[in-house]
């Protein structure tokens, strides 16, 4: 008999204090090696960005004081998890499936291991998920698929980014940096959540995770983000010389024109489209739709695409504005402040949805309440 899922519990770990967006280049620090051109286009685009993105703050863990980084991946994601079991009212022992997603990683172990170690779990299923902004959405698809089958119990699914690091300008081959290199600077910033999931044999009062759906839809599409690193270990030297661990993003206005399809709409839009008709998802009892996109300016443009699905525009959420885009932890830290600072009725329907850019791959994921 197919299990219910079962939400227990969020969480969510912001890392620092906030910045204000105003103070980010200060912050993180000037590009003194770099081009001159490139440094004063630095300091003229950041109230151009406060403007297209609308974030207000965001979170580092990076101290631009000793210009060291006193947390990584793996301590945002073990507070996170802390954070989240507690909540449920488990320990970590109780967790036989631990799915970690994230944006990069090239470390062994990989990181949900690390996870498991620092949590204390001796055994457990484990699984780590390298896929950028949809790798929450990846390991939710993952978690709901083997807690429905009765194979796992209890899922841990937790995500962090630490991606601060590569924006300091100590990371950089300054004296080769370009615009594209350094675009999204203004766009990411750190945090981790956890989610913690239950297989149940009936529904009681909470919310219930219902539909989950991922695909990717660059197939035939150049990248819109990328780093040059060849697919096998190189000399770090070279890739330095080489500026191939610079993240490159192509501009908004040439963004748009990739991320839309033949018909007019956006791949967000089409996406979704797929989601909703394959699914069969009933939006009549909608709260909240989360468009989990870092701009405001993008993400105006997507709700009022998705208001031909009858979705009125009140119904829109984001807690981007206030503590910055995360990444792939967005979709988690926003769940968590949603849920934790709005109530909801029987039957109520939240709906969290996102388009990853570098290859275009998409995930959704609803939520049930029930009383």
């Amino acid at each position: 008999m197919e299990k219910y899922v079962k939400l227990l519990a969020t969480s969510s770990y912001l890392p620092g204090q906030p910045i204000k967006f105003d103070d980010i280049n200060e912050y993180l620090g000037p590009f003194t090696n770099a081009p001159k051109k490139i440094k004063q286009w630095t300091e003229r685009i950041q109230p151009i960005m406060k403007e297209m993105l609308g974030i207000e703050y965001c979170y580092y863990a990076f101290d631009n004081k000793t210009r060291t980084f006193p947390e990584d991946n793996l301590t945002l994601s073990v507070k996170a998890a802390e954070k989240a079991l507690a909540e449920a009212g488990l320990e970590a022992k109780d967790i036989d499936l631990l799915i970690y997603g994230g944006a990069y990683s090239h470390q062994l172990p990989p990181l949900s291991t690390r996870i498991q170690e620092a949590l204390g779990i001796e055994r457990c299923g484990e699984f780590h998920i390298h896929s950028n902004c949809t790798s929450v959405y990846k390991g939710l698809k993952l978690a709901h698929s083997l807690l429905k089958t009765g194979e796992y119990k209890n899922a841990l699914v937790v995500s962090s980014i630490v991606v601060s690091s590569c924006f300091i300008p100590e990371f950089y081959n300054q004296e080769k940096i370009t615009k594209e290199d350094i675009f999204l600077r203004w766009y990411l910033c750190d945090g981790a959540g956890a989610f913690v999931l239950s297989a149940e044999d009936e529904k009681d009062h909470g919310f219930y995770l219902e539909n989950t759906y991922v695909e990717s839809s660059g197939g035939k599409k150049m990248s819109a983000m990328c780093n040059d690193y060849p697919y096998l270990w190189n000399n770090p030297l070279l890739d330095y010389e080489n500026c191939a661990h610079h993240i490159r993003q192509l501009y908004l206005n040439e963004l748009k024109d990739h991320a839309l399809e033949e018909n007019g709409k956006t791949i967000f839009y089409n996406a979704l489209k797929r989601m909703l008709d394959s699914q069969h998802i009933d939006l009549s009892s909608l709260r909240y739709f989360v468009v989990n996109m870092p701009s405001r300016a993008v993400r105006d443009y997507i709700t009022q695409e998705c208001t031909e699905f009858f979705i009125d525009l009140n119904k829109f959420y984001s807690a981007i504005e206030d503590v910055g885009y995360a990444g792939p932890p967005a979709a988690i830290i926003s769940m968590d402040i949603l849920l934790k600072n709005h109530t909801f009725q029987n039957n109520d329907l939240i709906f969290s949805f996102v388009m990853e850019v570098s290859k275009y791959m998409q995930g959704g994921f609803t939520l049930r309440y029930i009383e």
